[in-house]
């Protein structure tokens, strides 16, 4: 629908020329403060919005971002989504959201028909499944800008914006560690991204710190990418652990979904937790404190991860310099939030 309000409009109700009236809108230094309230309040009452495609003509971008993520059908994945459409509204920049299913092959289909709809840059949180970053490589070699989000990985120079997944996988083992349990299990996703490198390091920093032998038989990954096959993986880490001659007391699941398909599954083959087993995992759940029992989690700051994610871009896409901009990557805390499970 065509906008009922045009710049020439304002301009004649206000007494004012089109560029004054371009500059307000645009806040710029030129025009004087009591000039751009008076404008912007005039838009606000007519409800007048800038034409975006005229605008993009203009100078020769199309004012859209290409946002691929995991899964739509993900909590964690919706509060970094909240957090790139707040800032890229603020920037007048829309926002085209794909979902890779954590499939390496429907990622590189996204980024195709991303590039094909001619985004002015790419926000990409890399799927599970995915080693291979050549693609996004010759992307960046044609000027479009890319910034990695939350999976971060050293095969690609860029901005990166991610959680400290290291010390939150450190400080969940530590909390175990400091109730008491000694045979703590870890959980984690068959993915060569830092998000399970950094968890597993974590983990077994926090273990030689507190003097507690590492053993391999606790760790172990499960598939990602398949919601199906996870069910099937995760019943059957479990059942392995318990059967083990000297059965974890504690299991510290280093993945979203993971963490509370686990307390579902133990709940469901009978064990009491935390009598029988204690359970903390990564998480964003806003039903942890609602779930049977109320689960301890490691929570990361996702809503300023994407938010902050979709500023670096902007930046990129914006960027006036002659020179490459010095890139830098970002790590964010994590929380712990402590509950019955553990």
């Amino acid at each position: 629908m065509n906008n009922s309000v045009t710049l020439k409009d304002i301009a004649r109700a206000l007494n004012l020329s089109i560029s004054t009236i371009s500059k307000s809108l645009n806040d710029s230094y030129e025009i004087s403060t009591d000039t751009k309230q008076k404008v912007l309040a005039y838009a606000r009452e007519h409800h007048y919005s800038p034409n975006r495609l005229a605008k993009g003509l203009k100078e020769g971008k199309s004012r859209s971002i290409g946002v691929v993520v995991c899964s739509l059908d993900n909590h964690f994945a919706a509060q970094m989504l909240d957090g790139i459409d707040q800032t890229s509204s603020e920037k007048a920049y829309q926002i085209i959201i794909m979902q890779s299913k954590e499939s390496e092959a429907q990622e590189r289909a996204c980024l195709e028909l991303l590039f094909a709809s001619g985004v002015d840059g790419i926000l990409i949180s890399p799927a599970c499944e995915t080693t291979d970053f050549s693609y996004l490589n010759a992307l960046q070699e044609t000027g479009l800008p890319v910034v990695i989000f939350d999976r971060l990985t050293d095969r690609i120079h860029s901005h990166k914006v991610g959680a400290d997944n290291f010390k939150g996988a450190y400080d969940a083992t530590v909390h175990l560690i400091e109730k008491g349990y000694r045979h703590i299990a870890q959980l984690n996703t068959n993915t060569t991204l830092s998000i399970a490198t950094d968890r597993l390091n974590g983990y077994r920093k926090a273990l030689e710190d507190y003097q507690i032998a590492f053993r391999p038989e606790l760790v172990r990954s499960c598939d990602y990418a398949d919601a199906r096959k996870l069910d099937t993986d995760l019943q059957e880490a479990i059942t392995y652990y318990m059967s083990l001659p000297m059965k974890p007391d504690a299991l510290f699941t280093a993945g979203d979904q993971i963490s509370t398909r686990c307390l579902v599954l133990l709940n469901k083959m009978g064990y009491r937790i935390p009598g029988d087993i204690a359970l903390i995992g990564f998480t964003n759940t806003d039903l942890a404190d609602a779930l049977n029992p109320s689960l301890s989690t490691v929570h990361q700051p996702a809503f300023e991860m994407g938010r902050l994610a979709a500023r670096q871009l902007i930046s990129l896409i914006e960027w006036k310099g002659s020179d490459q901009p010095e890139y830098e990557t970002v790590m964010l805390d994590t929380s712990i939030s402590v509950r019955s499970s553990t």
